[in-house]
């Protein structure tokens, strides 16, 4: 069976919350880091989540 090519990222707030989403991405197509415009609820507002490892 083939492996995967997607892998399981992390995107963390910025704004310090410890708030996350966990996205697919598939390093091959995608090479630069995600960066996305996202709700955060524990601020309360829109905030820039970005791309970090899974630990």
């Amino acid at each position: 069976m083939a492996k995967s090519s997607t892998i399981l990222v992390k995107l963390e707030s910025t704004a310090g919350t410890g708030f996350f989403y966990v996205k697919k991405r598939n390093p091959k197509k995608l090479t630069e880091k995600l960066k996305f415009r996202k709700y955060d609820p524990k601020a309360r507002q829109h905030v820039d989540f970005v791309e970090k490892k899974i630990k």
